[in-house]
């Protein structure tokens, strides 16, 4: 549990990092109007996810995990990161935010987020399995 409280770790400060960072840039989440600067979000937990379940791979598993196993601490990575991405977006919508944004129009891409973190899941899991988890 150690390395998906570190990894998710990095990966909630750095998404509340970009949060704060966007207006920065001009970028505000509107409706239904995506700018090309967000598409690049994505990074983050796809790097997170990439060194925590190699990590998670060479020290807990003595670079053997199979496809189960390398999933599930994916999902515990992403858990942490998002608990700590979303209470960040929350303080930015209390605190920091104008008037302009509100609230769900930066819960429709928190749950893009969790979609698109569930499908580098699976693609790291793949990545990473190199143990065969036998049927019989």
């Amino acid at each position: 549990m150690k390395n998906a409280v570190l990894s998710g770790g990095i990966i909630g400060i750095l998404s509340i990092l970009w949060i704060f960072a966007m207006p920065r840039f001009g970028v505000m989440p509107q409706k239904d109007i995506v700018a090309p600067a967000e598409y690049f979000s994505f990074i983050i937990p796809a790097i997170g996810l990439f060194f925590g379940i190699m990590s998670y791979r060479k020290n807990e598993c003595n670079g053997q995990m199979g496809f189960l196993e390398a999933l599930f601490q994916s999902f515990k990575i992403l858990i942490v990161g998002g608990i700590i991405a979303v209470f960040g977006s929350i303080l930015y919508i209390s605190y920091v935010s104008s008037a302009g944004a509100n609230i769900k129009d930066f819960s429709e891409r928190i749950f893009g987020a969790l979609i698109v973190g569930v499908l580098l899941a699976f693609a790291v899991s793949l990545l990473f399995t190199n143990k065969a988890n036998k049927l019989d």
